[in-house]
């Protein structure tokens, strides 16, 4: 089991963002909790983290993906397909969408496909 952080840099007020995801739901509220991040700003599948979580998250054993890998890892969880590995994440991306096995595009939001 993994935890995931991107490499994204979005301002949001005075903060500065990126992307944390996980194998499992558990393993990811249970790194929101111990780099101090509330439950309220889990966004569904992922948290919106400032850099400094970021750097604990790493620490405490996160791996930095970039922002690309994290979106069709996403899309890949989202459309019933398993997370998989980075490496391979935006090949399978690739081939799912091809193959026509989800017909919509990809979502609209931080992590869609291609946004970064």
């Amino acid at each position: 089991m993994t935890v995931y952080v991107d490499d994204m840099r979005a301002r949001h007020g005075q903060h500065i963002l990126c992307h944390m995801i996980a194998d499992s739901e558990e393993e990811l509220h249970a790194m929101a909790e111990r780099i101090g991040m509330e439950r309220r700003r889990y966004q569904g599948d992922h948290y919106d983290i400032p850099l400094a979580q970021k750097g604990l998250a790493l620490a405490a054993g996160a791996r930095e993906i970039r922002q690309r890998q994290l979106a069709c890892m996403v899309w890949l969880k989202r459309h019933g397909h398993g997370m998989g590995e980075p490496e391979t994440a935006e090949v399978r991306y690739r081939s799912c969408r091809s193959a026509g096995s989800a017909s919509e595009a990809p979502e609209a939001g931080p992590v869609a496909p291609g946004s970064g």
